[in-house]
Order: C-alpha cells, then sequence, then structure tokens
C-alpha cells in the first residue's frame, strides 16, 4: 500500500472516535454483515461515521491491508480495530460492545 493511501485511512480512523468501513453506509447498508454491524451500533445508541469501500476501490483494498484483517466490515474505535462482524455481535451479545463505545466517549454515560 502506498503512503498516501496510509495516511487516508489513518486520517479517517484518527478523525473520528468510531468509523466503521462497510459495504454500502448506515442508512444503506449494501451486505448483510456491514447490515449487522450497524444493527449493533445502533443498538448501542453510539454516534458513528461509515466509510462506504464500494464508493472507493483503493480504500476497499486498502483497509483490509492495513489492518491484517481479510474481510470488511471493520470496526475502529478509538482509533484501534475492533473487529469484523463477528466480533462486534459477540461483543454486542456480552454487553462488551456498549461498554467499550462508552469509554470511547461515543455513547453518553448515563
Amino acid at each position: 500500500m502506498d503512503d498516501a493511501l496510509q495516511q487516508r485511512i489513518r486520517k479517517l480512523i484518527t478523525d473520528h472516535r468510531v468509523v466503521l468501513f462497510m459495504k454500502g453506509t448506515k442508512h444503506f447498508p449494501q451486505c448483510g454483515f456491514s447490515g449487522a454491524v450497524v444493527h449493533a451500533l445502533n443498538a448501542t445508541g453510539a454516534k458513528f461515521e461509515t466509510v462506504n469501500v464500494l464508493a472507493d476501490p483503493a480504500i476497499r483494498e486498502g483497509i483490509k491491508e492495513f489492518a491484517q484483517w481479510p474481510t470488511i466490515p471493520q470496526l475502529y474505535v478509538a482509533g484501534e480495530f475492533v473487529g469484523g462482524a463477528d466480533i462486534v455481535r459477540d461483543l454486542a451479545t456480552k454487553g462488551e460492545l456498549v461498554s467499550l463505545l462508552r469509554s470511547a466517549g461515543a455513547v453518553d454515560a448515563s
């Protein structure tokens, strides 16, 4: 991956407390896995941004290399890679997702 693409990805991750690289948008997910993560995030009340990898082939391939993770969606919280759909669903089921998002300031503490 070239430096410019790596910097673009890093900026997206650092500019947003919670960012989901996904197929589609949070308002219109275009795959079931992306939709499942959006649903889990919405259930927590978290504020989050999405990056539609279908709109940018360089980001679509680059994010996989960046995280050393072969699939999309990919969730980042407070600049750190959390995981894909299965990991996010597991965290949500255990009640750990809301705690993670709250500690990052993406969910109200109330």
